[in-house]
């Protein structure tokens, strides 16, 4: 099916990933993450995710080969894989398998955006975007649809094939279902309306809201239905929101890995949106609205930017709530304060610190340091995931510095 170039970049690459996969530390990071993620960390953990990829090519590292599509996207994988290892490893799990997407379409809500982007470099994923406000009636609301699950078993068994061509000998091949752990509605609204409007409906026009977040979460209801009833979901999940997902709480009791449940697996979710409106709003238009889907999870982690340390009363009532988002919005003592043991304190360390004209290690390694001696004094369980990482000034070693200092401060 590939052409011998190809498949021999493809090999040779498997091979090394293979090599770091079977590596003993692999299973104590695994181990360690079952620990933090059962409340009872053996260390703070670390992770970097969401990187500006365009800017840590070195030596080639990174230069794909490879000429047929899906070989490259392989290729793309296992290259950051072995790149990440090399430089910035932290408390990330190689495993020694590929996973090979199902051939899963949804609908979602038959919505489309309608914006203007602005690039700042070229290179970069890392848009501006203006959005078009489409919901000004009352009719609008119609504009969402229930979403429409479907599988294609003979595109799911061509992947499979072309995959075990691929990998046969070197790692293993994981089908792997859908991951629906990601079910927010506020950030679907801020694409559809733009945040100031949907803010200003907020006030002007509440009941046009919760109408509109109600049709999302019963379509939401809908689509985790039908992805359980054609046996569509993943299992195992690895990851949640970028950090380690490995547990002994999941999956539920009567699991059949044939079959995974939302109940087998995590899910997470935000209001990024609503980060200037008081608890009670946060709960009245959110929390209260989305409890059909915190209910039918396994483990919930929720919250990602916006800022929760003030909104944790509300926060806690979540149905099988396990990690929260401290943001760098945060104050990190009153966050810590109402988390205490209870759950993990998912802490998100700005990555401004990469972006400054200079890199100042004294100051990361302060930033660091902050938020561990703040969960040392009220026995927080931690977690300190960098991402959303836009630019390095394409100087990639002030990352590879930057997880060198987080693991000395962690250790």
């Amino acid at each position: 099916m590939y052409n011998r170039a190809d498949k021999e970049i493809i090999r040779r690459l498997a091979a090394q990933v293979a090599a770091i996969a079977v590596l003993p530390v692999q299973d104590q990071k695994r181990a360690m993450w079952r620990k933090l993620n059962g409340r009872k960390a053996v260390r703070p953990m670390v992770m970097i995710d969401q990187v500006c990829w365009n800017e840590m090519n070195v030596a080639d590292e990174l230069t794909l080969r490879c000429q047929d599509v899906e070989c490259r996207s392989y290729e793309d994988s296992l290259r950051k894989t072995i790149y990440q290892w090399h430089h910035f490893p932290v408390d990330r799990v190689v495993e020694a398998f590929v996973r090979v997407p199902k051939a899963v379409s949804n609908s979602r809500f038959g919505m489309t955006v309608k914006e203007e982007i602005a690039v700042s470099d070229p290179t970069n994923d890392v848009v501006g975007h203006h959005f078009t406000n489409q919901f000004e009636t009352d009719a609008d609301l119609d504009k969402i649809r229930m979403p429409v699950v479907t599988h294609d078993p003979v595109e799911t068994a061509r992947r499979l094939e072309a995959a075990h061509e691929l990998f046969d000998g070197t790692l293993g091949v994981v089908e792997q279902g859908c991951d629906p752990g990601y079910l927010t509605v506020w950030d679907p609204i801020s694409f559809w309306m733009n945040v100031e409007s949907a803010l200003y409906a907020l006030i002007d026009r509440p009941e046009y809201m919760t109408e509109m977040v109600r049709r999302m979460v019963k379509g939401y209801m809908s689509m985790l239905d039908q992805l359980e009833e054609q046996g569509l979901l993943c299992h195992p999940q690895p990851l949640v929101h970028c950090t380690g997902a490995y547990t002994d709480d999941l999956p539920a009791p009567g699991f059949d890995p044939n079959r995974p449940r939302t109940k087998d697996l995590w899910m997470f979710s935000m209001a990024q949106m609503l980060s200037t409106v008081s608890p009670e709003m946060l709960e009245e238009f959110d929390l209260d609205l989305c409890r059909p889907l915190f209910e039918r999870f396994g483990l919930v982690y929720y919250g990602c930017c916006e800022p929760l340390d003030r909104k944790m009363a509300q926060v806690r009532k979540i149905p099988n709530l396990r990690k929260i988002s401290m943001s760098p919005w945060v104050d990190e003592e009153i966050g810590a304060a109402a988390i205490k043991g209870d759950y993990v304190y998912s802490r998100k360390p700005n990555p401004a610190f990469l972006a400054w004209p200079e890199f100042n290690e004294k100051a990361v390694r302060e930033h660091l340091q902050a938020s561990v001696n703040a969960c040392a004094r009220h026995g927080c369980p931690l977690e300190l995931i960098l991402k959303d990482v836009s630019t390095v000034k394409y100087e990639p070693q002030r990352l590879w510095r930057w997880a060198e200092i987080a693991m000395d401060v962690v250790g």
